[in-house]
């Protein structure tokens, strides 16, 4: 029979013992806290770390951008951004150069600019809302600088000013069409992933911006050798083998839909699909000389696009090469003949395809997109450069040239009375229009011998 103990006898029960052993646990504690801080308040346990993106601040997310009012850099001017209930949350001083930079928790801001600390002479015209996201470019633009209404320009002037404007327009689209229109002169393709070698030259110099760095200017440099990487990556890894094993033309547009495909959202996935800004020349005011106004970054759009157009022109004209790809566009067999590489040719002009588009990217980018690339932006100029070398003749080069400036002063005229939203629609009526009418365009021959 067990035999049981009394209170104050023998082993304290369990209980007992707990209790004891969990008093004599604090009181050790308390001790030794006394030995360390003595007299201090019991403070609140930390608060758990709160982890931020690889590469973020633990703080926040930084935003930032460059106050410029058409080339002059505003130092020392009060940049802030207000929560969703308008409450100012942050705020900094522009430095040298222009520069601000704030740190923000993700999340929808507005931002602002006090107009006490701009200069005199200088108004800023609006806010700017932004979603700051962590893991991305957040870049801010204020726009300088009396906002001018459609009602406040004469009908003549706004005329003149939609002709520059379209003639901008349609030399982008040609720097872009043209190493289309050689492609097909020289092989016969039908490419429709060219859109996408439009997209990844603007990628490619945003990355180089943004990402690195570097300024636009060198940044692009860098974006066309990309361009050509990438136009002789598409011939070596996919069109030479489907020539060499004499894969018919309806094959080969077919499986240019499927590469336009694939490139454009492995775009979609590795870039953003969120339009992303350069982080030069932005903000811009409008040189005016008379009635014409124009910025300065279309300005430079419209000279760097002669230019080049200029080049090519010369280059078909006065060199070898020029000369061997017209020879390969008119009769390939006989240009085979003569003793002309004509792999080499057509390498020669997949290189030159693809740093045209890396070029026409950054400019469309700059000049037709705020300084802004969109992951299907070249999807969307695709329509148009077909549009344009149809016009002008598939297979020409100056064909393309003519073609793609008609285009582009028309769908730019096409504003003046339909919303702006639809003006490439007036792409896609000329395509018709010409396949219907004249399918072999303006220059282009009605039908090839040989």
């Amino acid at each position: 029979m067990a035999r049981m103990v009394r209170p104050g006898r023998g082993s304290p029960p369990p209980r007992r013992l707990a209790r004891t052993l969990l008093l004599l646990f604090v009181l050790a504690a308390s001790l030794s806290g006394l030995g360390s801080a003595s007299a201090q308040e019991p403070t609140a346990p930390p608060e758990p770390p709160t982890t931020a993106p690889p590469g973020e601040p633990a703080a926040g997310v930084p935003v930032g951008g460059s106050l410029n009012n058409g080339g002059e850099r505003l130092a020392g001017v009060t940049v802030r951004a207000l929560d969703t209930s308008g409450n100012a949350v942050a705020e900094t001083v522009s430095g040298d150069g222009g520069r601000w930079e704030l740190t923000l928790p993700p999340g929808s801001y507005t931002f602002e600019v006090d107009t006490e600390t701009l200069p005199d002479d200088v108004s800023v015209q609006s806010t700017v809302e932004r979603n700051v996201t962590a893991g991305r470019s957040n870049v801010v633009i204020f726009s300088f600088g009396e906002a001018r209404s459609g009602t406040d320009i004469a009908t003549g002037e706004k005329i003149l000013r939609t002709v520059v404007d379209g003639l901008r327009f349609g030399l982008i689209i040609a720097i872009a069409g043209v190493g289309l229109s050689l492609i097909f002169g020289t092989t016969g393709l039908t490419n429709f992933a060219h859109g996408e070698l439009v997209t990844l030259g603007a990628v490619a110099a945003w990355v180089f911006n943004v990402s690195f760095g570097i300024q636009l200017i060198p940044a692009t440099i860098l974006a066309v050798i990309a361009g050509i990487a990438i136009g002789l990556l598409n011939d070596g890894l996919i069109w030479a083998p489907l020539r060499r094993r004499r894969t018919g033309l309806i094959a080969q547009l077919v499986v240019s839909i499927g590469v336009a495909i694939a490139l454009r959202y492995l775009i979609l996935i590795f870039f953003s699909d969120r339009t992303e800004a350069f982080a030069d020349y932005q903000g811009q005011q409008q040189l005016e000389w008379g009635p014409l106004a124009i910025t300065p970054i279309n300005l430079a759009c419209i000279l760097v696009s002669l230019v080049v157009l200029i080049g090519i022109a010369l280059l078909l004209q006065r060199t070898r090469i020029g000369k061997a790809m017209r020879a390969v566009a008119d009769n390939r067999d006989l240009a085979a003949s003569s003793g002309i590489d004509v792999e080499r040719v057509v390498r020669f002009v997949w290189a030159l395809g693809g740093a045209l588009a890396a070029l026409g990217g950054v400019l469309y980018a700059l000049s037709e997109l705020g300084g802004r690339v969109q992951w299907e932006m070249g999807f969307k100029l695709l329509l148009l450069m077909f549009a344009g070398i149809t016009l002008g003749g598939l297979g020409t080069a100056y064909g393309a040239l003519l073609g793609c400036v008609i285009v582009g002063l028309v769908v730019q005229l096409s504003t003046l009375v339909i919303s702006p939203d639809l003006k490439y629609i007036g792409g896609l009526l000329i395509l018709i229009v010409i396949l219907v009418i004249r399918p072999q365009g303006i220059l282009g021959s009605r039908a090839r011998i040989g």
